[in-house]
């Protein structure tokens, strides 16, 4: 499977001939169940997992191409689909569950598929259902998954939160809430310490600077 990143040899070949075949797949994950759907009819096989083709049915609109980097999100439209799928989309949590579309290519026209390529990878935000005499229709919108760089990680400079990243075994910040409040001597006097004599007894030895004087510690 070729990613947008690169293109493996499969994609390559099929863009190069005379006729060429494309497809569009979309996986859509659910806790009961994964839909998985394609814009043909039949089944095929995309990575020894089985899609439904739905034909016409299934639309996809939204991509936008840009050399920024950019959250462009995608709009994924179902009508006419069974009640299974229906009754996802009823009774599944739906939000922020991941959404894939894949570019795909078959063979000759056949259902045997030369190669896909990642075309968008997101998660569900908002899901809609249109139900009149004839059918009903889907119409799902993905965000893009560079959304969570917008996101805060909720996650500090803490134990608690080393220890969520890394597990209990890691003491990196054990004591990073002690040095809050640590009294750190620097040129200066402490309050407890206050000032040292230098020099013996009661002022007898003379020292640079006088007898019995003191230096700060």
């Amino acid at each position: 499977m070729a990613t947008r990143q690169g293109l493996d040899s499969s994609i390559v070949n099929a863009l190069s001939e005379s006729n060429v075949y494309p497809f569009i797949a979309v996986k859509a994950f659910f806790d009961s169940g994964n839909v998985l759907v394609w814009s043909g009819t039949d089944d095929i096989s995309i990575s020894s997992e089985t899609y439904t083709g739905a034909g016409s049915l299934l639309s996809v609109s939204g991509f936008e191409e840009s050399q920024q980097l950019k959250t462009n999100g995608v709009t994924v439209t179902i009508s006419g689909m069974d009640e299974t799928v229906l009754g996802y989309a009823l009774s599944e949590n739906y939000q922020n569950r991941k959404l894939i579309v894949y570019l795909g290519f078959l063979d000759g026209g056949t259902n045997e598929v030369k190669g896909v390529m990642n075309a968008f990878t997101g998660r569900m935000t908002t899901m809609n259902i249109n139900d009149d005499p004839t059918g009903s229709t889907i119409v799902v919108n993905a965000e893009n998954r560079l959304i969570d760089l917008r996101k805060a990680s909720m996650l500090r400079y803490n134990k608690e939160s080393q220890k969520f990243v890394s597990g209990a075994t890691d003491t990196a910040f054990n004591r990073v809430q002690k040095l809050q409040d640590q009294e750190i001597l620097w040129g200066r006097s402490s309050s407890t310490s206050g000032r040292v004599p230098v020099g013996g007894g009661g002022g007898g030895g003379s020292q640079e600077g006088g007898g019995g004087g003191t230096v700060m510690r």
